[in-house]
């Protein structure tokens, strides 16, 4: 079965480049590698026209900033695969990924798949280890061990029930990847083995921006109970003492500079959501 593995890029200089040279080395061969400009102004397309000139199957599309569910869409427009593969451009993959991500599908055993072999790519970084810390606790994987073997994100699927879900949702931010499952009435399945590497932002202006971005989230903002929680969970008042806690819990001194931009970030968001915000980064 052929394979497209779709891409959306938005300001990705630092790592796109490290992603296609991954996805280039891949054990499974029928696949093409498909990535969605999303009105980038840095260097992204440079660097991804020089990448064309080293993987052959690889075909870069472009469209003005509208999100990357919208990117995701239009790349799956335009694939000849029989199964979609969705990543981000800050990951990257083990040799054998694409081929374990799969394999449920191809055998007949389900529509789609996701992946809980998912490690956090760059531990050095002190901003990096801080956000894994503040998601799940700790420095490595970045799915809870206790994770079901079933989840609303498909990392891979078949074409066929991709186009039968007209795609993603374009309009809901940060949680456009789940509107498939929530269209199709049904989730993903475990891929086992399938594994990749994430990483997490590296400097606080990153933190900032990727923050307040999840901060525009549906579950944090979908109603009104929604928002006053989470303005009293993330409300920068109790920020300062959490971090401080949590530089001891964890060991990682840094953690109190970065709960009280992290909690910041979020609270912003949530409370611009009583207004018109764009759910985009």
């Amino acid at each position: 079965m052929k394979i497209s593995v779709i891409i959306p890029v938005y300001n990705e200089e630092k790592v796109i480049g490290s992603c296609l040279e991954s996805l280039a080395k891949q054990t499974y061969k029928d696949l093409e590698i498909i990535v969605i400009d999303d009105g980038s102004t840095d260097k992204s397309v440079a660097i991804i026209e020089n990448s064309k000139l080293k993987i052959a199957n690889l075909l870069l599309l472009k469209q003005k900033h509208v999100g990357p569910g919208a990117a995701r869409n239009l790349g799956a427009s335009k694939a000849k695969g029989d199964i979609l593969v969705f990543v981000d451009a800050d990951m990257e993959f083990e040799p054998d990924f694409v081929g374990k991500l799969i394999a449920p599908i191809v055998a007949g055993k389900s529509i789609g798949t996701f992946s809980k072999d998912e490690y956090l790519l760059n531990k050095n970084n002190v901003w990096a280890r801080c956000w894994n810390l503040e998601r799940f606790g700790q420095v490595d994987w970045m799915v809870p061990r206790n994770y079901p073997n079933t989840a609303p994100v498909f990392r891979a699927i078949l074409k066929s029930k991709f186009d039968e879900a007209r795609g993603f949702d374009q309009d809901v931010g940060y949680t456009d990847d789940w509107s498939v499952s929530r269209k199709l009435k049904t989730q993903a399945t475990v891929a086992p083995g399938a594994k990749f590497y994430h990483r997490n932002p590296e400097t606080l202006p990153e933190v900032w921006k990727q923050a307040r971005w999840i901060g525009k989230n549906e579950f944090l903002t979908g109603n009104l109970i929604r928002k006053l929680y989470n303005l009293a969970k993330y409300n920068p008042f109790f920020a300062i003492s959490l971090g401080v806690y949590g530089s001891i819990k964890y060991r990682e001194r840094n953690f109190f500079i970065f709960k009280p931009l992290y909690d910041a970030a979020v609270f912003t968001s949530v409370t611009l959501s009583f207004l018109s915000q764009s759910k985009n980064k």
